[in-house]
């Protein structure tokens, strides 16, 4: 299974389209209020990729610069880590968390990008979170519900591309709605 793992971030990477230059930044638009995930469910494991502004998360975009706004770093840290809250997925897959990766250099967690080293990232910092489960019978999810809007103030809209056994989705969820089903 760890073994696949980094097959399934390079595939849902490709699956963004951050493989090109061009691509990336088509993808990577910076919009207050939206986080985007890519969902995709591959043999026992299911990885979701988010993509969201640092405002919608900490309520700023830059490296925290008070008490009050480090300890909202490490809140909102301590929560992502805890992806298995911000994602019930459907008990028919019997899913369990695995390991985690956040990615943000304004806030000191992962690896700058070229983007960022060059100076590319602006006054617009990201958080980027890839969450991976391992599954018994990921095949059988039908559904994930998504705690985002609840667990952070910022996001109004989530855009999801769903990449499964059963075909590809795209979803929009809204406040309040916090389901995301696809397939049968």
């Amino acid at each position: 299974m760890t073994r696949k793992l980094p097959l399934l971030v390079l595939l849902c990477t490709a699956w963004l389209g951050v493989a090109s230059p061009a691509s990336a930044q088509a993808q990577h638009a910076h919009v207050h209020g939206l986080i985007k995930l890519d969902i995709a469910v591959d043999g026992p494991s299911i990885v979701i990729a988010m993509e969201s502004p640092l405002d919608n998360l900490v309520g700023f975009e830059r490296a925290p610069r008070t008490d009050a706004e480090r300890q909202t770093v490490e809140n909102t840290v301590g929560t992502l880590r805890a992806a298995d809250k911000l994602f019930d997925i459907d008990p028919a897959g019997n899913c369990k968390l695995g390991p985690v990766n956040l990615q943000s250099p304004a806030l000191g967690l992962g690896q700058a990008s070229a983007a960022d080293a060059a100076g590319g990232g602006g006054a617009h910092a990201d958080l980027d979170a890839t969450f991976a489960f391992n599954c018994t019978n990921a095949t059988a999810v039908k559904y994930i519900d998504v705690s985002l809007f609840t667990a952070f103030k910022g996001p109004r809209q989530i855009d999801v591309q769903i990449a499964s056994p059963k075909g590809q989705f795209q979803r929009s969820l809204k406040r309040p709605n916090t389901r995301l089903a696809w397939g049968r």
